[in-house]
């Protein structure tokens, strides 16, 4: 399956993108992180359901000096995600 996250909060300039790779790469999540314009992040993960699971888990907290607000969460092709690996974009 794969699912695009928005994260909304005090999310950019706070190491999110290396956490949310960190936890994405240990769980065998394949897919990108990145920052948006409007100061939300953007991941888009694929993997098995219970990983994609513990990964939004692990958005809805972030890392230590992070303040997430919001976690907004939609299912998207699996066509999007080209590669087997993680990457901070």
């Amino acid at each position: 399956m794969t699912a695009r996250f928005l994260v909304s909060g005090l999310v950019q300039g706070v190491g999110f993108r290396h956490f949310v790779s960190r936890h994405a790469g240990r769980i065998g999540i394949a897919g990108w992180v990145q920052n948006l314009a409007d100061g939300r992040v953007e991941v888009v993960a694929q993997g098995q359901q219970s990983s994609i699971d513990l990964l939004e888990a692990e958005l809805r907290l972030g890392p230590r000096a992070a303040r997430v607000e919001t976690v907004f969460r939609e299912e998207v092709s699996d066509e999007v995600v080209t590669a087997n690996t993680f990457a901070a974009r």
